[in-house]
């Protein structure tokens, strides 16, 4: 008897399925195809990417290898490319070099535009990075409070840059002649142990450096005493002195 009873559960099951199959086996089938489709997709595009990303990398070593040599002519159209096409990171390094390469052709105020642009877009890394350069192209030429503005983001006590915004600003006040207020910013990344140690050595060689008069002018240097017996070395008179 219980055979018998399991041939009947049996058959009731197989007539379950088989009306469930009648009634969604289409859907099963198109999930199925729609699952490989995808997946065949996902593969495609990932295999597009990576050679979009190979591209990027010939193109922008090709380029900076252009920069490295001299060639700027033929290196910024390069760099603008791979910026203009290539994905992600590729893009913002492309940018970067760009900028830099500018920069090396006497190109500053393109440069430096470029800088802001690339820092305007990105908040991360990449614009950090961008400010930085920025602050040190327009440190030598550009007014102290023009510089500290661009590198305000960055000046933040917890901002990672503060150390070295606040280097290229100390910088900037040195070159304005603010050699007391440059002293004093030097000396506060120096003695700040949240700074690398390479930047403390600078600061403090700069610190020192300002401390002790920097590039004062302390007058012409006297000529040194001629040794006994010998006449004293002669002095360049300026034309038209009249002899003593």
């Amino acid at each position: 008897m219980s055979d018998i009873f399991q041939e009947v559960e049996e058959e009731v099951r197989r007539e379950r399925f088989e009306q469930l199959w009648k009634q969604y086996g289409d859907y099963v089938i198109a999930g199925v195809a729609l699952i490989f489709i995808a997946l065949s997709g996902y593969l495609l595009w990932d295999k597009y990417q990576n050679n979009e990303r190979l591209k990027a990398s010939e193109t922008l070593i090709a380029a900076q290898e252009l920069a490295d040599s001299g060639d700027f002519t033929r290196a910024n159209p390069a760099f603008a490319t791979v910026a203009k096409d290539a994905p992600g990171g590729y893009a913002e390094m492309a940018r970067l070099s760009e900028a830099g390469t500018l920069l090396r052709a006497g190109r500053r105020p393109e440069a430096i535009q470029l800088y802001k642009s690339i820092a305007a877009k990105d908040s991360g890394p990449i614009g950090a990075v961008a400010l930085i350069r920025a602050g040190w192209a327009m440190a030598g030429n550009a007014s102290r409070d023009d510089v500290a503005n661009l590198l305000a983001p960055l000046t933040t006590p917890t901002s990672a840059w503060r150390h070295s915004a606040g280097e290229i600003i100390a910088y900037a006040d040195y070159h304005a002649g603010q050699i007391l207020r440059a002293q004093a910013e030097f000396q506060a990344i120096a003695d700040d142990k949240d700074a690398t140690d390479a930047m403390r050595r600078r600061a403090d060689a700069m610190a020192k450096f300002l401390k002790q008069g920097g590039f004062a002018n302390f007058g012409t240097v006297p000529p040194p005493p001629a040794p006994a017996g010998l006449p004293s070395p002669a002095v360049e008179t300026p034309p038209g002195t009249p002899p003593k």
